[in-house]
């Protein structure tokens, strides 16, 4: 396990050369574009993507925009007759539309302290970060709208769907700012003052509308029954799709040779030799992520999960594309 930096060591290392398995550079975001490739979230998804089989998905084709009103030519179609304004008026009229040219996209990146965690390879915010990079420079692409949805424990900073590669990185450079603030010596913050998913998922609620597309990337920590509502909510006028972080290290304690836990004030030491907590916790885990797992694919809402070992990309691209 490597160990995490104080906040002197964490400046000196930024000063000097930046470890990037414990925070996130703007050279790794900038790196990630020439990979978001081989992965989509459009429609005509490849046989073992996640996304094939969706039920009544705003993924699997584009809507309509409204244009105008006018009175009615010879040769519009009979369909498009508004028959309201019709009667209203005495005279026949029809609403024109034009094909939808992109998607609005939300990308929700969890930066709270539970994130700064990596037990071999990478921090659970690192991948995060990469992972919303990832889904950003794709989106941005093809031709979609992306905006980011940045939280930590205590704000949320909203960037709205746009194609605007200035402003994309303009989020980006507020994402580096969260992630490189995480800090295993912060202040620790109160469980009624700290940022919950459900406040973040219930923000989101307000500003996404219909016909989006909303990645949350997170671990869920406190994942519960009222931010399953939002999602439920978001997901019947919106395509949602959930990004589940973790470390293997929290799902198998066994793993271990020494266990230290602390809330970033206080820490002690748990016997790794106590195989009756070990598997409480253990069964705990398993049971709290399967519950996850379920209840979001019971409402058709796709699960990624993303480990800290694998590169994030081979892991998008294994989940919305070609395997590789």
């Amino acid at each position: 396990m490597f160990k995490k930096q104080s906040g002197r060591q964490a400046k000196k290392s930024l000063n000097d050369k930046l470890d990037e398995r414990i925070y996130i550079s703007l050279n790794k975001i900038l790196r990630l574009r020439y990979q978001a490739t081989g992965f989509s979230f459009l429609p005509r998804q490849p046989v073992h993507s996640l996304l094939t089989g969706q039920k009544h998905s705003r993924l699997r084709g584009r809507g309509l925009d409204f244009i105008e009103m006018r009175h009615y030519r010879p040769g519009d179609d009979i369909r498009a007759l508004d028959w309201r304004v019709t009667n209203r008026t005495g005279k026949p009229h029809v609403r024109i539309y034009a094909e939808e040219k992109d998607r609005r996209v939300f990308i929700l990146v969890d930066q709270r302290i539970s994130m700064f965690f990596g037990s071999q390879h990478k921090m659970k915010s690192v991948v995060a970060a990469e992972v919303a990079a990832l889904a950003a420079w794709r989106t941005l692409s093809v031709g979609d709208r992306v905006g980011l949805i940045l939280f930590n424990n205590e704000k949320i900073k909203e960037f709205k769907p746009s194609r605007s590669e200035s402003q994309l990185l303009q989020g980006y450079s507020h994402l580096i700012a969260m992630n490189h603030a995480l800090n295993i010596r912060r202040e620790p913050q109160s469980d009624e003052n700290s940022l919950s998913i459900k406040t973040v998922l219930q923000k989101v609620e307000n500003v996404a509308g219909h016909d989006s597309l909303i990645v949350v990337i997170s671990d869920f920590l406190d994942w519960d029954s009222s931010a399953l509502k939002s999602c439920k909510r978001l997901s019947q006028h919106n395509d949602v799709i959930a990004g589940l972080v973790y470390d293997p290290l929290e799902r198998n304690l066994f793993s271990a040779d020494k266990l230290v836990i602390s809330d970033g004030q206080y820490q002690f030491e748990i016997d790794s030799k106590n195989k009756k907590l070990l598997n409480s916790y253990n069964a705990a885990k398993q049971q709290k992520d399967h519950r996850i797992l379920t209840e979001l694919r019971r409402h058709q809402i796709p699960v990624i999960p993303f480990d800290t070992i694998t590169s994030a990309i081979k892991q998008i691209q294994s989940a919305l594309g070609r395997k590789v």
